[in-house]
């Protein structure tokens, strides 16, 4: 069984897309699998672009920090602090 692996990062907008950008050497060689089709891996880091809609779900902007996880070996994202509703 691999280990989990639990990171947490803030989202950037780059040119116009929330990105989360996770660190290859901090873990995020161990997230490659359990993101794919989500994910691709660009120079030292898998970058993780998040749809407009999923932003939406987790309630995030550009700056916030999410937590990203492979429990079970799927890939799970939230919000640390999600913004209220409006």
């Amino acid at each position: 069984m691999n280990e989990v692996i639990s990171l947490e990062g803030p989202l950037e907008l780059r040119e116009g897309q929330l990105v989360l950008l996770i660190p290859l050497n901090a873990g995020g060689s161990e997230l490659i699998d359990c993101a794919k089709g989500i994910s691709e891996v660009e120079g030292e880091f898998l970058k993780v672009e998040i749809p407009e809609w999923l932003a939406g779900v987790l309630r995030v902007e550009a700056g916030d920090r999410v937590i990203v996880q492979n429990t079970h070996g799927k890939f799970g994202i939230w919000a640390v602090n999600a913004r209220p509703v409006n």
